[in-house]
């Protein structure tokens, strides 16, 4: 049974850096694409950024300069490096496992990690 550990969310002050983490058992990761999504209170779950298993990457426009995603695909862990955090970057953010499309996401979810940025 597939299972996402996402890590690494906390406070901060605008402008500053955060870096989650995702951890994944193998027969969900591998050969999938994998994702950000963040979901602010009262606000619909969004797509922040994916990664394909070769590289290839795509992030939201209000995130995109600021936020980087990685992966490694022997770990078996998918990385999200946020700089320049703003207010509105406030979420919970989770972690998906097998993102189908930019409207579809996919199976397997991770419980979520708090990231507030104070302004």
């Amino acid at each position: 049974q597939g299972q996402l550990v996402e890590s690494g969310g906390g406070l901060v002050r605008a402008g500053g850096s955060l870096r989650l983490s995702c951890a994944a058992s193998g027969t969900i990761f591998s050969g999938k694409t994998m994702g950000w999504y963040r979901q602010a209170p009262g606000k619909q779950r969004e797509l922040v950024a994916t990664i394909t298993t070769g590289g290839m990457t795509i992030y939201a426009a209000s995130v995109k300069g600021r936020f980087t995603i990685s992966r490694d695909n022997a770990k078996n862990a998918v990385d999200l490096q946020m700089n320049s955090l703003k207010p509105e970057d406030t979420a919970v953010y989770y972690c998906n496992a097998g993102v189908r499309s930019l409207s579809r996401t996919g199976d397997y979810w991770g419980q979520g990690t708090q990231v507030t940025v104070s302004s």
